[in-house]
């Protein structure tokens, strides 16, 4: 059981640098997509936190999966907006 807590916490922490990077690159570039790609690894690495902390039994786990959706849902927001911005004319 404890090499699945750290693994769970390597996510959680995986997710946080992940999500820090991005912002870092938004800071920089001020691209909204970066901005959408940190939020979203936070999202996750919440999620992921939740699971490790709450040690939820995995046949209860599908309503804790519902933030996992949101990440990917910015994600693909995201990716519309910079598309969408990208088209239009300058």
């Amino acid at each position: 059981m404890m090499a699945h807590a750290v693994a769970q916490g390597a996510l959680v922490m995986a997710c946080a640098v992940a999500g820090m990077f991005f912002f870092r690159f938004w800071k920089s570039t001020q691209d909204r997509l970066f901005l959408h790609f940190s939020l979203a690894f936070w999202v996750l690495g919440g999620h992921w936190l939740v699971i490790a902390v709450l040690e939820i039994p995995p046949e209860t786990r599908h309503v804790y999966y519902l933030p996992r959706l949101v990440a990917f849902a910015i994600i693909v927001l995201g990716i519309i907006d910079r598309n969408r911005r990208a088209q239009r004319p300058r």
